[in-house]
């Protein structure tokens, strides 16, 4: 039978053959649209911003604007890729909207590479990023014009701007810089059905991210196809499996998947694509996806109240301005599920949640690798097992267990695996189907990031005989006295569980004699401002120490009130700039 066929179409070998008559299934964003889609025609995509309309879409009008938008990047001139090269680099500066959920679709599809620009970071970098990546069209939400018009002069490939809003009336700007300007929606009113490329390889780098730049210039993480699509069917398969019914069942007696109920897309989509959530809930057929825009607090609840949300994600911070909101103050949180990462949360924090019936949830990611590999792997035998207490402590100090494709190890200087005790410190390393390709442009910054095969995370973790990892710190964020490791995450913790802490961060000052100390930076509830002093902040650390939880010489040296702290444009608390500000306050003049 191959001979006939080999002789029929000509071919040398039976390889030959395979490779021309079974072409390999392309692993590409389109094939997670196409799902929802055909799964779920009628579920809804709803964008309500601050001051403006409720806008909705069922997927299959979203669809319909997605394969518009194709035209209009034809029309912009945008560049397919390919494995060899990259196609045309667009720039997106936008607030969770249906535009930039679509543009997330669409970009890629089309065989170009998305770059969603950090709005938060300073405008030289984002000019540093932006020249970095060549990005020639940028897709702008009007809010954004004023940053743009400053940095155009100095945006070295930028040729077209397509601008964003809300409003009836056209944008009526012909040039920005060197820069022709379109409006988004004239563009789409103008746009034809198109047909994207049908076999796009799935190895076509579709998306560069920067990271947060917390120790330095942000770095450029490129992803394919390949890795986002891998990413997607990963998290699906944790949260509709194991996951999240898991933890339903144990606080509802009712196993049902959140995944069918309203989410919120808190999570920038500029950061790590809104860890991955504009893919996984269109192809898991989330019943309503609810969508923002600018991020105004009040509006928000107003949204989780009217849509009846019941699913978001974030980082603490984000969790904090939900449960201290006056406007929930009154409303019924019981089963709302917080999937947190991004940062530590405090038990000061995770205790505010248990007190309103928040379902706290944890995991795991970097910007590298695109971000969730880490998250609670809990069999409803496990769950059922634990005393709720037991079970808090588990889902929230830990970070859980590899997702599915995952290997973690936690291993020492030497490389070799440290004993799982949950005490022996070592660094986490990972390997992953969707972990970065690499820095984009810094062979040097790739080649330390990967050592034989295995990314190194740069964070500090034990794990126990049951393969549950636990973070200790960030290797930069650790603080090293005297020799000994402080674990600024425990500390930022323990004090957490004071009263009158609203927000608080540890870091280590310099110390003549013993290298670096501890130093705690706290931001007072309004009502105990003027009435808790420095010494409240001590004592209350020193009583861990009677009670045996820390050593005496974890207390802090000096704690100092802030009215906030400096956050990231991920709305982590950004150790680099208080670092920079109370190095030396330590230091006797």
């Amino acid at each position: 039978m191959n001979e006939q066929i080999q002789q029929q179409h000509k071919y040398n070998t039976e390889e030959e053959v395979f490779n021309e008559i079974i072409p390999g299934y392309q692993l590409t964003i389109d094939k997670i649209l196409k799902t929802g889609v055909t799964l779920f025609p009628n579920n809804e995509i709803v964008y309500w911003p601050p001051n403006g309309r409720r806008l909705h879409f069922a997927f299959s009008e979203f669809n319909e604007r997605v394969n518009r938008l194709g035209w209009v990047l034809k029309e912009l001139d945008v560049a397919s890729g390919d494995p060899r090269r990259m196609g045309t680099r667009v720039a997106i500066f936008d607030w969770n909207t249906h535009r930039f959920l679509e543009l997330l679709y669409a970009v890629p599809m089309y065989g170009a590479v998305l770059q969603p620009v950090n709005i938060r970071l300073a405008p030289e970098e984002i000019i540093y990023v932006m020249n970095k990546s060549r990005d020639e069209v940028a897709f702008v939400n009007a809010d954004f014009l004023p940053l743009i018009k400053a940095i155009a002069p100095k945006l070295e490939h930028l040729r077209k701007i397509v601008v964003m809003h809300d409003g009836e009336e056209p944008i009526k700007i012909e040039r920005i810089g060197n820069a022709e300007v379109y409006d988004y929606e004239e563009l789409m009113k103008e746009a034809r059905e198109f047909n994207y490329p049908e076999e796009l390889d799935e190895r076509t780098v579709m998306v560069m991210m920067y990271t947060s730049g917390t120790t330095g210039l942000p770095k450029a993480t490129i992803f394919r196809h390949r890795e986002i699509v891998l990413h997607a069917i990963a998290v699906l398969i944790i949260a509709v499996w194991n996951w999240y019914p898991a933890h339903y069942l144990r606080f509802t007696r009712n196993a049902y998947n959140p995944l069918g109920e309203p989410s919120l897309l808190l999570v920038p989509f500029y950061h790590v694509l809104g860890w991955g959530a504009p893919y996984y809930n269109i192809m898991g057929g989330t019943p309503k996806i609810v969508l923002p825009g600018r991020y105004e607090w009040n509006h928000i609840i107003r949204l989780i109240k009217e849509e009846k949300v019941k699913n978001a994600a974030g980082v603490p911070t984000m969790l904090y301005l939900m449960l201290n909101s006056p406007e929930l103050k009154d409303v019924d949180l019981r089963g709302f599920l917080w999937s947190l990462g991004g940062a530590a949360v405090t038990k000061g924090l995770i205790e505010e949640a248990r007190k309103r019936g928040v379902i706290l949830t944890n995991g795991y990611g970097l910007t590298e690798t695109a971000p969730v590999v880490i998250a609670p792997a809990l069999s409803p035998d496990l769950v059922m097992s634990l005393s709720e207490e037991e079970l808090q402590e588990l889902v929230v100090n830990s970070i859980g267990k590899p997702l599915p494709f995952v290997q973690a190890r936690v291993v020492d200087e030497e490389g070799r695996d440290v004993p799982k005790d949950g005490k022996t410190v070592g660094e986490l390393v990972l390997r992953a189907p969707w972990i970065t390709l690499g820095y984009y442009g810094d062979p040097e910054k790739t080649r330390a990031a990967f050592k034989d095969v295995w990314f190194h995370t740069g964070d500090l973790a034990t794990w126990d005989e049951r393969g549950f990892i636990y973070i200790v710190d960030r290797a930069k964020d650790v603080i090293k006295s005297g020799g000994e490791w402080i674990s600024s995450l425990k500390l930022e913790s323990l004090i957490s569980l004071h009263p009158a802490v609203a927000e608080v961060a540890v870091i280590g000052a310099t110390h003549e004699k013993w290298g670096e100390r501890p130093v705690a930076i706290v931001v007072l509830r309004p009502e105990f401002e003027d009435r808790v002093k420095e010494e409240d902040i001590i004592n209350h650390v020193r009583a861990f120490v009677d009670e045996g939880v820390i050593p005496k010489w974890w207390v802090p040296d000096k704690v100092i009130f802030v009215d906030e702290l400096p956050k990231t444009g991920a709305a982590k608390i950004d150790k680099k700039v208080l670092r920079d500000r109370y190095r030396d306050v330590l230091i006797k003049r």
